[in-house]
């Protein structure tokens, strides 16, 4: 097959202790997970409707590369994420078929730029481009599911410049791993290269050019970077 232009490269995550790399088809992201997350956001938790959006898949920004700081936005805030990668897909899935999709798991920061978001949500707009914005989805290399153990304790942390932003607990999801997953399947076929953004808990805020950041996984990855 021939291409009118060339096609461009298929975004991919590093995958710890291999030369291979994972490549992503889509990036889906749930909103409003953590309910204290929610409450300083101004919003409440709808456990019957979650809240999905998307970011595009090249987006990512991986192996250590510095996060370019975002036109047009004066506010652009962290927001730390398990993050899920799919080694499988399907429609229509129970909770129990949804776990058996999991490839791997790592940490990642969902970028947004936080005043076209509130311009957003006051006018009844998609969030669109506070959210799927170029670079805005840094990632750390993946750890695949077979090596990860994760409990209802296992923390999620920020830290901006050695003072840390974010703390919260996976046993503090108000929509666990299984369930976004199946609930996804219900709006998407999914696929296998499929991210999926878990929530993020409280203490989201600006970052500045010159920042850097360590975002954790507890026991299973880290995220380092700066913005510039």
């Amino acid at each position: 097959m021939s291409y009118a232009i060339t096609p461009p490269p298929v975004p991919s995550l590093p995958i710890a202790g291999s030369d291979q790399r994972f490549p992503v088809r889509r990036i889906f992201c749930i909103g409003r997970n953590y309910a204290e997350h929610a409450r300083e956001m101004g919003a409440t938790v709808d456990k019957d409707t979650p809240l999905f959006f998307t970011k595009p898949a090249d987006a990512v920004v991986t192996d250590g590369a510095d996060v370019i700081y975002p036109q047009a936005t004066h506010d652009l805030h962290h927001e730390v994420e398990m993050v899920v990668a799919l080694g499988g897909g399907g429609r229509d899935l129970s909770a129990a078929q949804a776990g058996d999709l999991v490839w791997g798991y790592g940490v990642g920061l969902d970028l947004t730029r936080r005043d076209l978001q509130a311009i957003a949500k006051a006018k009844s707009h998609p969030w669109d481009v506070a959210k799927g914005f170029d670079h805005s989805a840094p990632v750390s290399a993946l750890h695949p599911a077979r090596e990860v153990t994760l409990h209802a304790d296992t923390a999620l942390t920020l830290a901006v410049n050695g003072q840390q932003r974010q703390h919260g607990r996976l046993g503090d999801m108000v929509h666990g791993v299984n369930e976004i997953i199946a609930t996804l399947s219900r709006l998407f076929e999914l696929k296998a290269g499929d991210l999926i953004f878990t929530g993020t808990p409280a203490g989201v805020s600006a970052l500045q050019r010159g920042d850097r950041f360590r975002a954790e996984l507890e026991g299973v990855a880290v995220l380092e970077g700066r913005v510039v």
